[in-house]
């Protein structure tokens, strides 16, 4: 990692109250599928590198907490897409923190495995729109025009179409951080 870890004792009142808003919210309290925190104390994955800049940091984990919490996605729809970004960046961290959650609603090794390989089917008609979107959005630098809109619009809606964009967008940002900063699948747990 290209960034020392922050450790509770050295932080500045921002950075205090970032990883409080992250550890204290609905990602520290719900169901943990893999660890927020290091054993001594630090946050993993793209939390700690969001707490170096928390004037960015707290804004993203926001909208990161809104995509998870706030959306109407389902829970298998959320992860498809999640993991369709870590497929599509290579993000080691991404991929292993969210084949645990995308379990947790229900994904089977088999349908983690075609995510990981970019060959996801299903047949539900939602969860396959919101992939091969994903899936444009993430490769198809073509403009979506008015016939594969309105396809669209009629199999999953525009507030979904709206919803993925962003989650596609935010986990493509946290890709490009975790990339840059060199921060992979903490050691303890390869």
């Amino acid at each position: 990692m290209r960034l020392p870890e922050l450790h509770p004792a050295d932080l500045t009142d921002a950075q205090r109250d970032l990883r409080d808003r992250i550890v204290g919210g609905p990602r520290g309290s719900g169901p943990q599928h893999f660890p927020l925190i290091t054993p001594d104390g630090a946050l993993t994955g793209p939390f700690g590198v969001m707490l170096h800049e928390p004037a960015l940091g707290a804004p993203l984990q926001e909208l990161g907490s809104a995509l998870r919490y706030a959306t109407g996605l389902s829970d298998r729809v959320r992860e498809i897409a999640i993991l369709s970004v870590a497929a599509a960046t290579d993000s080691a961290f991404e991929q292993w923190a969210h084949e645990r959650v995308g379990r947790a609603a229900g994904l089977h090794d088999t349908e983690l495995a075609a995510l990981a390989d970019g060959r996801f089917t299903s047949d539900d008609t939602t969860e396959q729109a919101a992939y091969d979107f994903c899936r444009r959005l993430l490769e198809d630098t073509s403009h979506v025009d008015d016939v594969a809109y309105a396809r669209l619009r009629d199999t999953i809606g525009a507030t979904t179409i709206t919803e993925l964009v962003v989650l596609v967008g935010y986990y493509r940002t946290l890709a490009q951080l975790l990339d840059v900063f060199d921060v992979g699948v903490p050691d303890e747990q390869r």
